[in-house]
């Protein structure tokens, strides 16, 4: 079985870049890319993908907000949660939000490829070692 993707980040080369990464599974697909939040609600409906892929600071609608605009409509879709920020608070807001998994966008893209198929098969994914970069952090 395909697991259907839909890519939100509001930078096209990073939504290039893991379009490569995925095109390169033969378990997955990329169906549609978003640049704003307001597209991956559009899209989401429109395609029903199985996981969206979503940055949590795009400009007009906030990662959380999608993601619970996208989880209304009762589609079964997941979220992964793509991020530069290693913040637990971030983290808990996007899970509270329906997120599967967090990811940091430091991360290899082959850790992608692996957060896609956790989330896709029902599990909880956490980046390695983002309990550790939170607690360096200062503030």
């Amino acid at each position: 079985m395909t697991i259907r993707i839909l890519l939100a980040d509001n930078h096209a080369g990073m939504r290039a870049s893991m379009r490569t990464m995925i095109d390169r599974q033969t378990d997955m697909a990329v169906v549609a890319e978003a640049h704003d939040g307001q597209g991956a609600v559009r899209l989401a409906g429109e395609f029903k993908p199985d996981v969206v892929v979503m940055d949590i600071n795009m400009a007009d609608l906030k990662g959380a907000d999608a993601a619970r605009r996208i989880a209304a409509d009762k589609t079964g879709v997941r979220f992964l949660a793509l991020s530069m920020h290693a913040n637990l608070q971030f983290v808990d807001e996007m899970i509270k939000a329906g997120a599967g998994g967090y990811l940091l966008k430091d991360q290899a893209f082959e850790e992608l490829v692996r957060a896609i198929r956790a989330v896709a098969g029902g599990r909880i994914y956490l980046c390695p070692g983002i309990e550790k970069k939170d607690a360096t952090k200062s503030g």
